[in-house]
């Protein structure tokens, strides 16, 4: 059945892959210290909560009457399609937040004479909670086994205006049936194993995975649980839905001529009651950070006397960023606003890049400011040695191939017969964003220098290098919505460049439309990851004495 499959219906998911091992080893690409990591750990659990998603199959096995009515996977390849990606999407994740951690870079390693086995590091109760849960699901699939399948009715044809039929079913719309039990218990307790059988590899490539030389023990142990922690918790949520699923088929009622339209999935309350439990459910902290006497954060460097003006506000842009952007968003809106009051799919390209330049536009602006209140002609100009980290560099360059594919894509769709132009439009806007960029760069690149003190030596350099990095951030989160876009603009034009075998429907929206959410997902994760290893690098000077001016 797979091998039936087009071959290029994996390059969806292969590229989302790929774009997240690269965003989770951006996390930790320089350095992984403690609060990295602990950022790192967090957006493995949230990319793999979203990835985990069985909203897609929660009516498999109905057969709809009403040919209007929203699909229902119901044919082995439209069940296996809606069940098996989510898993093998969150599973992908948990294991690659482990494979993006930099291998050890000391020239001498230090070897463990204990053997890490899962026990160690497993979280008892979350692990016996998750079992019950799964325990549940098996019992609640095999519930369903016997039951067995019914025919549609179909929809009676219109009667006369005079005749009225009081009837208190819905025979006249159309009676969805089912598959027999059997078929979806086997196709959900088949996938409930590969889950729990993907759960325990994930948890053994935890327990396998190198130390962090950068942790000491203890944090390298409780990294394991917190790993751990955030699988079983996204696993067990699933194993849920999957009884959700069964629950959801066996309350569908048998047609008759009382059928009615509606019913109470009780698994489906189960369900809600797993999800707010998991997510409430704590997730252990790295003993460093606990620990620490307070950490150098944004606050914490704003508020400090010996941090330097320019510092202030370099730290102040980065918040006053987010406000930027949500007036580009209402600017732009205005802007492209349409008469019909609608804002329509052709205005999304201009709509992201008007976002974008603004974004960029107070970047410059912050540096200019910087440069007039704070430097001097006759201060040297210190470029970092590194403007822009290889991770955010190439993250930013693979954004861009993204971009690129996807308006290669849009080209083609086009070339169909009828097929509208959505490509012009991206491309002239991201020119124009491109154009801003390179003044940002220029205004970062050519601002005065800062004269430096004894306390603040490498100020400049650390300021510049602040700004390059929330320039590139911005491009690669710009180009990755504006591949979203395009993805998501062309996507009905994907089953006329790769048609389905004969007698094969569509289920749902096409691979590009799937690809371009989960782009536009990454996107708004990207614009908002922070610079806090940055901030580590901007030196504060010696306390002012009193009437003497803070440096």
């Amino acid at each position: 059945m797979i091998a039936s499959l087009p071959p290029l219906l994996f390059l969806g998911p292969m590229a989302g892959a790929v774009i997240v091992y690269v965003f989770l080893r951006l996390q930790v690409w320089s350095k992984p210290e403690a609060e990295s990591v602990a950022s790192h750990a967090l957006w493995v659990g949230i990319i793999g909560w979203f990835a985990s998603s069985l909203q897609g199959a929660m009516n498999a096995g109905i057969l709809r009457a009403n040919p209007t009515a929203s699909n229902a996977p119901a044919t082995p390849e439209q069940i296996a399609t809606a069940l098996v990606w989510p898993i093998l999407a969150a599973l992908t994740v948990h294991g690659l937040g482990q494979l993006s951690y930099p291998a050890p870079k000391a020239p001498h390693r230090y070897a463990e004479l204990t053997v890490r086995r899962i026990r160690d590091f497993l979280p008892r109760k979350l692990a016996w909670t998750t079992a019950g849960i799964f325990a549940f699901a098996a019992l609640v699939i095999a519930w369903i086994a016997p039951l067995p399948g019914h025919t549609p009715v179909l929809p009676s044809p219109p009667k006369p205006a005079p005749s009225v039929d009081y009837n208190n079913g819905y025979a006249g719309q159309g009676q969805d049936g089912r598959i027999p039990g059997w078929e979806l218990a086997a196709w959900l307790g088949g996938v409930l194993l590969v889950l729990a059988v993907g759960t325990w590899l994930v948890l053994l490539l935890i327990a396998r995975r190198r130390r962090l030389e950068t942790l000491d023990g203890d944090d390298n142990r409780v990294l394991r649980s917190i790993a751990a922690n955030r699988l079983l918790r996204t696993v067990a949520t699933i194993a849920a839905g999957l009884a959700s699923i069964a629950g959801n088929f066996a309350a569908q009622p048998a047609p008759g001529a009382l059928w009615q339209s509606s019913w109470t999935n009780y698994a489906g309350f189960a369900n809600m009651a797993v999800l707010l439990v998991m997510l409430g459910w704590r997730v252990p902290q790295l003993p460093s950070l606990v620990n620490a006497p307070k950490a150098i954060r944004s606050h914490t460097l704003r508020t400090d006397p010996r941090t330097h003006g320019a510092a202030r506000l370099t730290i102040s842009l980065g918040a006053a960023l987010g406000v930027v952007g949500g007036l580009g968003l209402l600017v732009g809106a205005i802007l492209i606003y349409v008469p019909d009051g609608t804002v329509g799919p052709s205005s999304f390209p201009g709509l992201v890049a008007v976002v974008a330049m603004v974004v960029l536009l107070a970047i410059a602006g912050g540096d200019l400011l910087i440069g007039r209140n704070y430097g001097s002609p006759e201060a040297p100009a210190l470029w970092p040695r590194q403007p822009v980290s290889r991770g955010l560099l190439s993250f930013t360059i693979g954004s861009g191939l993204m971009f690129a594919a996807a308006l290669v894509f849009s080209i083609a769709a086009q070339v169909q017969p009828f097929g509208p132009n959505h490509w012009l439009a991206p491309l002239l806007a991201t020119a124009g964003v491109l154009l801003v960029a390179a003044l940002a760069v220029f205004a970062v690149r050519l601002r005065p220098g800062i004269p430096e003190t004894e306390g603040n030596r490498g100020l400049d350099a650390a300021l510049r290098a602040i700004g390059m990095y929330r320039i590139a951030r911005m491009l690669a989160a710009y180009l990755l919505a504006q591949a979203a876009v395009l993805l998501i603009a062309s996507g009905d034009a994907w089953y006329e460049l790769f048609p389905l075998p004969e007698d094969t429907h569509a289920l749902g929206p096409s691979p590009a439309i799937l690809v371009g959410m989960f782009l536009a997902v990454v996107a708004g994760l990207v614009a908002i990851t922070p610079v806090r290893s940055l901030l580590r690098t901007i030196p504060r000077g010696r306390a002012a004495k009193l009437g003497e001016p803070a440096q």
